[in-house]
C-alpha cells in the first residue's frame, strides 16, 4: 500500500492507513519500519479500527538526516499524523524506543490522545559491560550486524515471513542516514520519558513479552513502567520476545482491543 506523507520541520514522516473506525497510531522501535506491525494491523482493522502505521523519523520511507531523533520529537511526529488525518483523538502505541515517544505525545497534546500503549518499554538505560558496549556499538553502525541482533529478539516464536522482513529491513538500513537514525532514537535525551509519565492523564497499558531478552526480568521492567503512571495496567504476553505484535499478534491484539474498549468509554 502506498504511504502518505506529512511534512515536518526537517523532513517528512511516512505513514500507511488501513480500516475505518476509531484511530490507532502504531510506532515501531529502532531500526525497524512500519511493516513491524504487518501481522497486528489486520486484526485491529477487522475489529473496527482505523490504523495508521508510522515510519519513525529516519526509518522506512520517512526522510533521513533529521537534526534530532529525541523521543519528544518522535512524539510530535505522531501528533502530526493524527492532525494530518483529522481523525483524532487517537490511541498511540509505541514499541521499544517509541514507547517513550507516546508519553511525550500524550502530555504535549492530551486533546489528541485518548490512551497510550507501551510495548517493551525501557525504564532505565541498559547497563552494559565494556565488552557488550563495544558489541552494541558495532551493531548500531552495521546494517548486517543489526539484522543479526534483531534475529535474537525472537527467542520462542517468530513470524513465518520473518526472514523476508529482516532482509527488507536491512536493505533499508543500508540507505544513507538510516543507521544514524537507529542510533539517534535511543540516544540519551532530556527530559527522560519517565519524568513525564506522572503527567499522563489518559489510560495507559504496558505490554511486555515474558521472554523479552532485552531485560534480565521482563516482568519487573513492566511493573516498573506501570508504577510511573497514575493509572496504568501491565500485561505480559507469554512466550513472546521483544516484539509481541510480531511473534504473538493474536494475543497482543486481544490485549489491545480490550484496552481500546476502555479508552472508547473513558
Amino acid at each position: 500500500m502506498t504511504a502518505s506523507q506529512v511534512r515536518r520541520d526537517g523532513g517528512h514522516i511516512a505513514y500507511e492507513v488501513q480500516g475505518e473506525g476509531p484511530l490507532v497510531v502504531l510506532a515501531h522501535g529502532m531500526g525497524e519500519n512500519r511493516a513491524s506491525f504487518r501481522h497486528l494491523v489486520p486484526l485491529l482493522v477487522a475489529a473496527g479500527h482505523r490504523v495508521a502505521s508510522v515510519d519513525v523519523r529516519g526509518h522506512g520511507e520517512s526522510s533521513a538526516g533529521w537534526p534530532t531523533y529525541a523521543p519528544a520529537e518522535v512524539g510530535a511526529d505522531l501528533l502530526a499524523v493524527v492532525r494530518d488525518l483529522d481523525a483524532g483523538p487517537a490511541v498511540l502505541v509505541g514499541s521499544s524506543s517509541a514507547a517513550a515517544a507516546v508519553v511525550f505525545a500524550a502530555t504535549d497534546a492530551p486533546e489528541l490522545v485518548t490512551g497510550i500503549v507501551q510495548i517493551g518499554a525501557f525504564v532505565g538505560q541498559p547497563k552494559l559491560n565494556p565488552l557488550l558496549r563495544m558489541a552494541m556499538w558495532s551493531v548500531l553502525h552495521s546494517p548486517r550486524l543489526f539484522g543479526m541482533f534483531h534475529n535474537t529478539l525472537f527467542p520462542v516464536h517468530r513470524p513465518a515471513d520473518d526472514a523476508a522482513y529482516r532482509r527488507s529491513m536491512v536493505a533499508n538500513l543500508r540507505e544513507p542516514g538510516r543507521m544514524a537514525a537507529t542510533r539517534g532514537v535511543i540516544a540519551p535525551a532530556e527530559p527522560h520519558w519517565t519524568a513525564r509519565a506522572p503527567q499522563v492523564r489518559q489510560p495507559v497499558l504496558v505490554l511486555m513479552g515474558s521472554k523479552d531478552p532485552d531485560f534480565p526480568d521482563p516482568g519487573a521492567e513492566a511493573r516498573a513502567a506501570r508504577r510511573l503512571f497514575g493509572t496504568a495496567e501491565a500485561r505480559m504476553i507469554e512466550e513472546s520476545g521483544h516484539y509481541p505484535h510480531a511473534d504473538r499478534p493474536q494475543r497482543t491484539a486481544e490485549e489491545l482491543l480490550g484496552f481500546l474498549a476502555v479508552c472508547a468509554g473513558a
